[in-house]
């Protein structure tokens, strides 16, 4: 499995984290890749800590846990860096995304350590610019795109494009917000 992507995701109930996990999978399915997309939850409820997963693939993915050792974390609420260990197994030759409009260096000191990269996008900023509420996966989602080199940019943003057709079918005035959300994060995430 040397070719193959592992993420996993930090947030909390309600903040979309397990809905961008598995938007993730279907886009990077329909590009040609083995995909997996899966959430882990503790008490369900709104507000409280969730860890989701993804592993990305060109070749059949035979393993069938969660993550331990992933190149890739996504923390989509800062708040989390002091309530969960979000660096643990984290690879050294892979990265962090942590949703903040705070410096990276106030950020590196809740990173127990970590001495790989670090990258920061303000998901709130951006999902309050275009969509005029606070929807932090849309903008996260495509900053992990990009970090990790998923995909080419512009299949990501015409396969999400045709993903939120589907999902916002009966919605369609939330697409261009969305797509908005998409762009900005990928020019902004640091």
């Amino acid at each position: 499995m040397n070719n193959t992507i592992e993420i996993r995701w930090h947030g909390r109930g309600g903040q979309g984290a397990k809905t961008a996990a598995l938007l993730l999978a279907d886009v990077a399915f329909s590009t040609g890749k083995y995909v997996q997309g899966f959430p882990e939850y503790g008490p369900e409820r709104m507000g409280a800590p969730i860890t989701a997963y993804n592993r990305i693939s060109d070749s059949e993915i035979r393993v069938h846990s969660n993550i331990y050792e992933p190149q890739f974390v996504v923390v989509v609420d800062e708040t989390l860096l002091e309530a969960v260990d979000v660096t643990k197994g984290l690879k050294k030759d892979g990265a962090i995304i942590v949703n903040t409009s705070k410096p990276k260096e106030e950020i590196k000191k809740h990173l127990k350590g970590y001495e790989g990269k670090l990258f920061t996008v303000d998901a709130r900023g951006i999902s309050e610019k275009a969509l005029g509420k606070y929807f932090p996966n849309s903008p996260m989602l495509a900053s992990i795109v990009k970090v990790a080199n998923i995909m080419p940019l512009d299949t990501f943003l015409d396969e999400m494009k045709t993903s939120f057709k589907h999902k916002f079918a009966s919605k369609p005035e939330v697409i261009g917000g969305n797509m908005e959300a998409l762009k900005l994060a990928l020019e902004e995430v640091e």
